[in-house]
This record gives structure tokens, C-alpha cells and sequence, in this order.
């Protein structure tokens, strides 16, 4: 994550955190490869009052549409919980799941993948929003 706000927000408002993926079937923020980029992100937040973020996090394909939605909203979730513990007020944090809808590659209901493959859809991605 870039520390200047102002890059942030020039790059398009979207930043995928690299270090947070996530087991199969799981919500839990797993330590210690998340911890790093989340606290990247909280420091972010603390230096830039004025900045607001969604979590948006990501399921892979396998598992029906509504459980996907449900389960990557839960992700989203747990990552608010995490920043928020942290000190950053909840009114600055959305979290919003996008279950399967925004794949990172071809791993498509059907579609014959490896598990790494599978992973890099299990993500958790931040937008930067101004107040």
C-alpha cells in the first residue's frame, strides 16, 4: 500500500491487498500474512483523516452465488473488525462482499483449477474514498 493518500486516490480508488486471502470455506483473518498490509492500512488511515474505505472481499467460484455473497461478506466483515480494533472508527470502514461476481482469472463454475488458482480469488480488496 502506498502511504500518500494523494497516490491512492489518483490510482483509481481501488487497491487490492496482497497478504489477505483466505482459507476455503472461511472468513478468519489469518496472522501473520494478513496482519502486515492491514496494519499498512490503518496507518494509512490514522495519517489521512479524511479518507473513508470499502472492503470489499472475494469468494472463488466453487459453492452457490447466495453462499459466496454471504461468505465474502463475512470476510469483509472480519476485516472491519480487525482495522476497527485498531483504532479507526467503524463509521469510516464499508464492508461489502462480492462473493464470485469479480474473479481474478478463468476459474469459473466447471472450470479445472488449481488450488493456488482458487486462492487468488479469496481476497480482500480496499477502495479510497475521500469524505
Amino acid at each position: 500500500l502506498p502511504s500518500d493518500a494523494e497516490t491512492l486516490l489518483r490510482n483509481g480508488l481501488k487497491v487490492e491487498i496482497k497478504d489477505i486471502y483466505y482459507d476455503f470455506d472461511e472468513f478468519y483473518i489469518r496472522t501473520p500474512d494478513a496482519d502486515s498490509d492491514l496494519d499498512k492500512l490503518v496507518a494509512v488511515l490514522l495519517r489521512h483523516p479524511d479518507l473513508n474505505v470499502e472492503l470489499g472481499s472475494h469468494t472463488d467460484s466453487r459453492g452457490t452465488d447466495e453462499y459466496n455473497i454471504e461468505l465474502s461478506t463475512r470476510r469483509a466483515e472480519s476485516a472491519v473488525a480487525y482495522i476497527v480494533q485498531r483504532g479507526i472508527h467503524s463509521s469510516r470502514i464499508t464492508a461489502r462482499g462480492y462473493g464470485e461476481t469479480e474473479l481474478t482469472n478463468e476459474c469459473t463454475d466447471g472450470a479445472e483449477c488449481t488450488e493456488e488458482e482458487h486462492q487468488m480469488n479469496r481476497r480482500t480488496e480496499v477502495r479510497i474514498f475521500k469524505r
